[in-house]
């Protein structure tokens, strides 16, 4: 697979996300349901965003290593949330992540009316290699 981002300007480089990404001559492509705060027992959390925020990634993470997906082969996440007010303030873990990871993925943040249950937010991804 090679990939070919697309960038027509420079300040999304702080933001640690790029405008477009081309994937060409994938082998494979996973599409990831939304991962959120909801443990092994399927028990939706009801903890404050940050600790929801730390299973997501870490309930995604989970679901790409069990399908043999690096991380950094995710070329799309979309970042759901109810309040993006709570969120803000964690929005740089997000970017680190990315950051330490080598995640080069188009990115969108979406404020939502509701979740699941008690959830406040949910990662949705494409993985392709």
């Amino acid at each position: 697979m090679q990939k070919q981002i697309i960038n027509p300007w420079k300040w999304q480089e702080d933001r640690n996300y790029q405008q477009a990404i081309e994937i060409i001559a994938p082998q494979k492509t996973l599409y990831i349901s939304g991962q959120a705060a909801i443990d092994e027992n399927g028990i939706s959390s009801n903890e404050e965003m940050i600790y929801q925020l730390i299973t997501s990634i870490t309930n995604l993470e989970k679901v790409l290593q069990e399908a043999n997906y690096p991380l950094n082969s995710i070329v799309k996440l979309t970042v759901y949330t109810v309040s993006l007010d709570e969120l803000y303030p964690h929005f740089y873990m997000i970017q680190d992540w990315i950051k330490t990871n080598q995640i080069e993925t188009a990115l969108t943040v979406i404020e939502v009316k509701g979740l699941f249950q008690t959830l406040k937010i949910e990662l949705d991804a494409t993985a392709v290699i």
